[in-house]
């Protein structure tokens, strides 16, 4: 099953299913991360008949709009942290990134007035369905909504001004997310994830070349925090990313993000610079 949050006419937004070309509503859950909070969110979302919408053309918001947390993962890629100079992690890198910061699959990436140096990093995210802390790996999969396409947009010289990253992870309207939750039955990780600057392949690696897999991070995080219905977890980037290469490449004015994981959707976001 793959679920949406469309934006309407009127306005506002609305959780939707794809069959094929056409979206239906689900009615009463204004989006996705709405949906989830219901414990019966899989029900209510195969069973629902409203109001239908063809899916090209249509206008759509990041997938989970309002997620109590985004939790992201660091170098957990061999060749990206090959590429990064470092060594294999024992434990996972955490940051946070915030709302703010989410943009729909073709939305506008906003290229902020303070930053030359904003780069790509394609990743896979793990969108949670039922609340849990302190959950084994085994039963991680029971948590687990789905899976869908995020690429964390990095403003490089913010983030490396200190050993914290937060600074250059979540500047707004940088953080394209979508354009489908795709349900577990639908799709086990390991097809190929891409990233593509204005048509030319940066990223091209198969997502089950994780360090930390989906399951362990869910475990992990929960561990630390309770994670609830609508969490996302960003579980890392593979290498080409734009900062490893010789010389350095950065996202520009003007250039299309094109980001892509087979099974789960692309997302395509114009760069334009802030006013």
């Amino acid at each position: 099953m793959r679920l949406l949050t469309l934006r309407t006419s009127n306005g506002t937004t609305q959780a939707v299913r794809q069959d094929g070309t056409t979206l239906t509503e689900i009615d009463g859950f204004s989006d996705v991360g709405a949906l989830l909070k219901d414990s019966a969110w899989e029900e209510k979302a195969k069973a629902a008949a409203g109001a239908t919408h063809p899916l090209e053309g249509a206008d759509l918001a990041p997938v989970v709009p309002f997620p109590g947390k985004i939790i992201c993962v660091g170098h957990n890629y061999r060749n990206h942290i090959k590429e990064m100079g470092r060594e294999i992690p024992e434990y996972p890198t955490l940051f946070a990134k915030y709302q703010e910061s989410l943009i729909g699959p073709n939305d506008d990436l906003a290229l902020p007035q303070e930053s030359d140096t904003v780069d790509w990093e394609a990743e896979l995210a793990v969108v949670i369905g039922k609340k849990g802390r302190r959950i084994s790996e085994a039963d991680a999969p029971d948590y687990i909504a789905g899976y869908s396409v995020l690429n964390d947009v990095s403003m490089r010289d913010y983030q490396f001004r200190t050993i914290q990253w937060l600074q250059g992870k979540t500047w707004e309207n940088s953080t394209p997310f979508g354009p489908a939750l795709v349900t577990q039955d639908e799709f086990t990780a390991g097809p190929l994830m891409t990233s593509a600057v204005d048509g030319e392949v940066q990223q091209s690696t198969p997502t089950g070349d994780l360090v930390f897999t989906p399951e362990f991070l869910v475990s992990y995080i929960s561990t630390i925090i309770t994670l609830n219905p609508g969490d996302v977890i960003a579980t890392g980037t593979p290498g080409g990313v734009g900062h490893a290469q010789d010389p350095k490449r950065y996202l520009q004015e003007g250039q299309v993000l094109v980001t892509t994981i087979e099974g789960l959707g692309r997302l395509s976001n114009r760069v334009v610079k802030e006013a």
